[in-house]
Parts: structure tokens; sequence; C-alpha cells
């Protein structure tokens, strides 16, 4: 009896004493040519090793926690990739690309490929989505801890970028551009109308994204029709070795993954996630929140099949479905507002299904080319519940909206030496645009961007990177010209000692109008459009300084100016309007391109990765946003900020070898936007909004909002699981959205944006 004790007390001390391990594997490549390096020098932690003749590497029976990677190879640049995090159940996969380089830059990095600019680009990894406080797992949320970048309101996830409109970001998927990639693309307006940019939430799960990159200019040669930023977003390849499943249940939605190899013989993979609302779960039961039935589910994929030679192609899509009911209340003696009279029915609905192909050239070059179709396509219906002689004009009334997009990129990279590096390329991107007017007009426009780019490897501390893009766009109509544009773009780079460097770049950019401004009409028939319009164009500069410290941390700051010309402005009835304060609302006017803009400021980053189980990321900026009008003259721009500021940190807690508590919070602080003052007499007899004056004269408060995430992580023997409890304004500050007339109160009233969110959820790995 005593001997069956202690064997018992035995195995129970050496299960709590098991250290739970996993593997870390990956392959190397050359970031030109995607040739792969055999015997680069890879190193775990302590433990060392070297690729095959294939360019992998592979670590078993590593520890589950926090790594860090470094990959070395002679006449590369090297990686130091601070933030991996093993857990069991799930293998680490890094897929590495060096660069060829000359003096090394001593730099911790969060991902193993290489940056697409020198100056105003950041990373955005799954472990950032996944760690930073309340990003409802979307990169574009994540995106506001940087410097420069603020959100236009917190039901949404539209970007303000240096002072410029959210309409002027651009989203890319697979290196291809697409229509707005979110559900609920009305979220936060002030029309409920749709956005050509934001929305609610990204319809592509995170589970399925790679390391994505967020620039805000200047851009490189390879990237056309943006004006503010964009925000290139890459999927991640399926585990080709072993099947992997990913559950997640919380007050976003439902969410499960799964991946593994398509065969043993050609190493393929694939990648499927779906997921289902838990708002519409509740809606389903009949329960809402404030008369509102929010609902969304999408469904996204990823299949990877290499080719010979090293080469790879997929095939990827995502498609979401959203709906945001509101029924009006039945009793009138309990109406607050005049939405509350009104049932409202919002839909939007967003595909897209593209491929790539990657194929290495012989020793130097690599061939790539990647296609996509994307649609978009919404309705909203507002009808009072009881009819009654004077409508509600800002509410009032039904609109619909579609947009598809057609994108191709082919190119062909060149490495013709160590210190010389050639890309030529050329994207394609054909829309189609309809949302109904008095003519029911279609919108097509056609683009066609060659461009070529140049890598120099000037001397030892100096490189540069030359390149020229153009633009050719044509809107179909006999009333429309041929818009060309040839665009220089150039980036300097000096690197002045291992851990410091300053940069330089300069970049033309130029957009397409949106699709509200080419069909706004201004007249009764299909002559009076706005189909004349030619894109919107301007200059960039931005000066860097980096200095990198030895506990895998960074300072950064940069200065930029954006003098913008081009600009759609209002020449008729109402001659102040300009495109650049634009989000969803458009007057039926006549417009030309005799608009400026003018953007300056500072920005300072203080980053410091997850080492020693603490991260800081500290941004902060001052600028000016302004614009003119067709008759010359200058005022504050709409996002007119002046500054913004960002505190994201957080600390790791290893509780034995099986636990991670993490504690992370996000501070944001935000100056106000400014509006146009409200004639509230004159929208009383009119009974909705009517705007006043001929500037952005009213300056909303400064937006603050502390957030919170804390997580508890617990590997078992097969799979780890995640608690999480997110708590977005978990001060419940009351920040300003908008002003607006409210036609049943008779009286201007404010807008707030949204309280206390707790968001909790449960994550399961296997």
């Amino acid at each position: 009896m005593t001997r069956t004790i202690l064997l018992l007390l035995l195995s129970v001390n050496l299960v709590f004493a098991q250290e739970f391990t996993s593997v870390v594997r990956g392959s190397v490549k050359d970031a030109d040519t995607g040739l792969p390096l055999a015997r680069a020098t890879v190193q775990l932690d302590d433990k060392g090793g070297i690729t095959d003749e294939a360019g992998q590497f592979r670590f078993e029976g590593a520890r589950v926690g926090r790594h860090i990677l470094t990959i070395s190879f002679v006449g590369y640049q090297t990686l130091v990739i601070q933030e991996i995090l093993l857990e069991s159940g799930k293998e680490n996969v890094q897929d590495v690309r060096l660069s060829a380089t000359g003096r090394q830059l001593q730099e911790a990095t969060v991902s193993g490929s290489r940056p697409p600019a020198y100056n105003s680009v950041q990373s955005i990894t799954v472990e950032q989505t996944l760690r930073y406080a309340a990003t409802y797992l979307d990169p574009a949320r994540v995106a506001t801890s940087f410097a420069g970048v603020a959100a236009a309101n917190d039901q949404a996830n539209g970007l303000v970028v240096r002072g410029n409109s959210p309409n002027s970001m651009q989203w890319r998927l697979q290196g291809v551009e697409i229509v707005n990639p979110n559900h609920l693309s009305n979220a936060g307006t002030f029309s409920d109308r749709p956005t050509s940019t934001g929305g609610g939430v990204n319809i592509l799960s995170t589970q399925l994204m790679g390391t994505s990159y967020f620039m805000s200019g200047p851009f490189p040669a390879q990237y056309g029709n943006a004006m503010a930023a964009i925000l290139d977003m890459s999927l991640r390849k399926g585990n080709n070795e072993k099947s992997e499943f990913t559950a997640q249940a919380g007050l976003i939605g439902l969410d499960i993954a799964a991946e593994g190899p398509l065969s043993k013989r050609n190493k393929g993979s694939y990648l499927v996630n779906y997921r289902y609302s838990f708002t519409g779960l509740l809606g389903a039961m009949g329960v809402n929140f404030g008369g509102e039935d929010i609902r969304f589910q999408d469904l996204s994929f990823n299949v990877e099949i290499p080719t010979k030679g090293n080469g790879s192609f997929t095939l990827f899509g995502l498609g979401g479905i959203s709906s945001n009911d509101f029924a009006a209340d039945k009793d009138s003696l309990q109406w607050e507002t005049d939405k509350d009279s009104y049932n409202i029915k919002y839909k939007n609905k967003m595909g897209a299904l593209g491929a790539t192909l990657t194929q290495p050239i012989g020793t130097r070059g690599t061939y790539h080319a990647a296609f996509a179709i994307s649609g978009l396509h919404t309705t909203r219906l507002a009808t009072p519940l009881y009819q009654r002689w004077q409508p509600y004009g800002d509410i009032e009334g039904g609109s619909r909206l579609t947009n598809n997009k057609i994108s191709a990129n082919t190119s062909y990279a060149h490495r013709m030496n160590p210190n010389h590096r050639l890309t030529l390329g050329t994207f394609l991107l054909f829309q189609e645009a309809e949302r109904p007017t008095l003519t029911n007009e279609s919108l097509h426009v056609w683009t066609v961007q060659p461009y070529v780019n140049w890598g120099w490897k000037i001397s030892e501390s100096l490189s540069a990177e030359v390149g020229l893009h153009s633009m050719i766009s044509k809107v179909r109509s006999d009333r429309a010209d041929v818009h060309a544009s040839v665009e220089p773009r150039l980036a300097l780079r000096w690197q002045s000692s291992a851990d410091t460097r300053w940069s330089l770049s300069y970049g033309m950019h130029s957009q397409l109008q949106s699709a509200d401004l080419y069909t706004a009409y201004y007249g009764v028939s299909d002559n009076y459009k706005n189909l004349q319009l030619g894109p919107s164009k301007g200059h960039y500069f931005t000066l860097g300084y980096q200095r990198n410290f030895s506990n895998a941390s960074l300072l950064k700051i940069e200065a930029y100016l954006q003098n913008q010309y081009g600009i759609a402005v209002g020449t008729s009835l109402e001659r102040t309007y300009s495109a650049v304060n634009l989000v969803e609302q458009v007057p039926n006017i006549y417009y030309e391109n005799k608009g400026k803009a003018r953007n300056y400021g500072i920005e300072v980053t203080y980053q410091k990765l997850l080492t020693n189980q603490f991260y800081l990321l500290a941004t902060g900026s001052l600028y000016k946003a302004t614009y003119a009008t067709a008759a010359g003259l200058w005022s504050d721009a709409r996002f007119d900020g002046r500054h913004t500021l960002s505190l994201t940190g957080g600390k790791e807690i290893k509780s034995g070898a099986r636990n991670i508590w993490g504690f992370n919070a996000k501070i944001l602080w935000i100056g106000g936007f400014k509006e146009r003052p409200i004639d509230e007499e004159y929208s009383r007899k009119l009974n909705y909004t009517i705007e006043s004056g001929d500037s952005y004269s009213v300056k909303l408060r400064d937006y603050f909002r502390p957030d919170l995430r804390i997580y508890w992580k617990k590997s078992h023997r097969s799979y780890n699981r995640t608690l999480a409890l997110d708590l977005q304004n978990v001060s419940g500050t009351q920040n300003e959205a908008y002003h607006r007339y409210d036609a049943f109160q008779k009286k201007v009233v404010v807008q707030k944006q949204l309280g206390l969110i707790p968001v909790l959820s449960y994550r399961w790995e296997f």
C-alpha cells in the first residue's frame, strides 16, 4: 500500500514537472530570387544549426514559451526575430528572406521578411494582433498604435493617416488591390451610409494572416493609386507536414480554422477559416442590443502548391456577409431620438478570389504574378414606422452601392550582382461601380501602372532605391480624357554606424477619385456627371532617423511634407467643398481638379520588442493638415487633429512551465477632428442637418481612450488554450463623434462614440 501511494505521488510530481515541447522549423531564402540558401547559420536561443540543401531548418524538442531566432549567411543581412511564441500542439513555421547587404545594421526584427520601404513602414504580425489590447483581431486596429495614425471612429477601422481622409487609403491582398474588405462598411458614419475603406471588422480572419505591412508614404515604385496609406495584407501558408486546428469563441464570434498538408509528395498545404458572429447567434435567439440586430459571417482560404524550381502557386479567397437591422419602438412615448421611429435595414456582401505564382528563373531572377477579382455590394433602407408629413432627412431613404475590381500584377526581379537589383512590373486594374442616382449610370474605369525599380548599394554605408511609376487611367465615357502621369520615386539610406541610420525618401503619387465623386450628378441627364475628373496627385517627402539599442529596442524620428494638387473641389453652388474632407457624403455638384492640400508634421516612435517578458511601443506626432478651394483660399482640413499619442505595452509573467499570464494596455490621446458649424434655425425649418460657414471651424474635443487586455495561456500535452478579456475604453470616456440636428428633439445634438466594451474569448489550438 505504501509503495502504491509513493508511486502515485511520484507520477503526479512527474506530470506537473513535465516540460512540454514542440517544433520550430522553416526555410531561408534569398529575398530577391526566392532561391533557398543552403548552409545558412540558424540559432534558436543558444542552440545552433544550419540549413540543408533546400534551405530548410528544424529544431525538435524546443520548450514551449518565448524564443529568439537568429539567421545569418555570408554576404547577407543577419536577421534577429525576437517575438517567437512556441505553444504545445502547434508548430512554429518561419519563412525567412535574407537580403544581400554590405555593412550590417544591428537590428532586431519581428518578422523574417524585408520591409518594402526605407521610411514610414511598420510590420503587423499575427503575434501583435493577438497580443495588443482591443484589436478585435483586426490588423487595421493594430495600426492605431503607429505614429500619425488615428481611428476615424470607435465603431469602425477606417484610419486617418497624417491628416488624410480614410478614403485615401488602399487595401491590398497578396500584392493586388481589392475592394473594401470589411463587414458593415457603414459603421460609425454620420449618414449611416457605406464608406470605401472602413468597416466594423475585417472580413479576413487573423487565423489566415501572415506578416502585413502598413505604409504611410512615400511609397516604393511598386505601389500606386494611393495618397494616404497602404495596408498590404499577406496570407500565411498552412502547415505542410502536420494537420492543425484552431477554435475560438468570444463576444466577437465563433472562429474555426483548419490547416495541413495536401499530400506528402508535393509538400502543398491548405488553410481555411470560418467565422460566425456571436451577436448573430444572439439575434437568432431574439436578443438584440439597443434595438439593433448585428450579424456577420465569413469564409476564407489559402491553398499553396509548390512548383518546380522552388516556385509556388497559391489559390486564395474570402467572402463575408453582414447585416445591421434596427427596429423602431412602437411606443412613440419611448422615443428619444429621430432614429427611434425608423426601421433600418443594412446589408453588406463582399468577396474576393485570386491566385499567385512565384517562380525563380535561373540563379538571379524571380517572376511573380498575382490576380484577383473582388466585389462589394451594400444596400440600406430606412422607413418610418408611422407615416408623417415631414421626413427626418438625415435618416430616411435608401441607398445601394456596388463596387467591383479586377486586379492583376506581373513582375520580374533580377539581382545583377550584390550591389544592383532591378525590378520591372505592371499593375492592371479595372473597376466597375454603381451608385444609383437620377440617371442610374454605372462607372467603368481602367488603369495601367507600369513601374521599374533599381536597388543600388552605392557603398558599404550608402544605398538607394530609384524608381519610376506611371499611372494611365480612363473612365469609359466620351466626355472623359485619358489621364497619364509619370511618378518618380527615390529613397536614400545612409548607415552612419552599426546602430544608426539616416534616410530620405521622395515620391510623386496619384489616386483615382472615389466612385461617389465620379457618379455625383449636377443635372438630370447622362451629360451631367463628373466623369471628366482626373486623379488627385501629390509630392511626398520624408526625412528619417533611426537608432537601434542593445535591448531589442529602437528610436525612430520622421519629418514629412505632403504637397497635394489636382484635388477634386466644388466650383459651383458649394464652392468650398474639397475631396480631402470626404468620408461618405458627396454633394451633387460640379467638380474640377483645381484644389490643393498640404500636410506636414513630425513623428516619434520608440519600440521595445518583447524581451525579458516586457514590450513597449510609444508613438507620437505633431502635424498640420490644410486644404485650398478652387478660389485658392486655405483653411484647416476636416482631419486636422494636430496631434496623436499612443502608448502600447505589456508584461508577461511565466507561471511554472505551462502557464503565461499577459497584461497589456493601450492608451490613445488624439486631437479632435473638425466640423462645419450647423445652422440650427435653418435645420429646424427643413427638418435635417444644414451646415453653415465656409470652413471646418468647429473642433471636437480631444479623443482619449484606454484599453486593457488580460490573457492566460496554458500548454497541455497536445494542445494549448488561451483565455482572454479585452476591455475597450476601460475608463468609459464619452468621446465625441460628430454633431448633427436631431429632427425629433428639434435641436443640435452631439453623437457620442462607444463606451466600455468588454470582449471575453477562449482560444484552443491543437
